[in-house]
């Protein structure tokens, strides 16, 4: 692709470097940009900005947030004592749209997956098994991709927390073995949660 401009090159390079975007795309952006007002350019510039040096991750339950603390686990009106356990905070932001759990999450950040070099360490495991230790936990429940590496994950996470006095659950498999939680309808991912199975029942299938 010929370019008669080093910075129009430049920019592109960049956004076709997001997931997703090839080059064709990313030049469609950015003469689109070139199109806006000078005001508008700026303001999408300074938000990226903003985002990726302010934006941070809850210390206790790693999703992004604004704060220490995320809005999830500061509110007195979550319950502390459920955790749903998801991959990542796209999980989050799936089951809270479906309005169906009150509790709070964990997100591990991935899936335990050796043949992608992803071990236990790498993940926010640790992190988890201590609140079980620590904390007033009534429950935990797996909601991790119906994958090979989901359930892997799952029951290495089971194996660390079955001798600790809690309940362990898993969503419903209304959701299709292979299916990752974003992509699945609310009405489904909502009906998973509520309709979730003692995590034991599901090592029998």
């Amino acid at each position: 692709m010929e370019f008669s401009s080093k910075l129009i090159e430049n920019a592109v390079n960049e956004i076709s470097n997001l997931p997703g975007i090839g080059k064709k795309t990313a030049l469609r952006l950015v003469l689109h940009l070139l199109k806006q007002s000078e005001t508008q350019s700026i303001n999408l510039s300074k938000a990226i900005s903003e985002m990726r040096l302010k934006v941070n991750f809850c210390k206790n339950c790693h999703n992004i947030s604004d704060n220490d603390i995320c809005e999830i686990c500061s509110n007195p009106r979550r319950d502390s004592s459920l955790i749903c356990v998801v991959e990542d905070i796209r999980d989050v932001m799936a089951i809270e749209k479906t309005g169906s759990f009150n509790g709070v999450y964990h997100v591990l950040n991935g899936k335990i997956s050796p043949l992608d070099g992803v071990g236990p360490d790498d993940l926010n495991i640790d992190s988890l098994v201590k609140k079980v230790i620590n904390n007033q936990i009534r429950e935990v429940i797996f909601a991790l991709s119906t994958t090979m590496e989901g359930d892997t994950t799952n029951f290495y996470i089971f194996r660390k927390i079955s001798q600790y006095n809690i309940l362990t659950s898993t969503i419903a498999r209304g959701i299709s073995v292979g299916d990752d939680l974003e992509y699945t309808d609310e009405v489904t991912l909502g009906r998973s949660i509520t309709d979730r199975i003692p995590f034991e029942n599901s090592l029998k299938n």
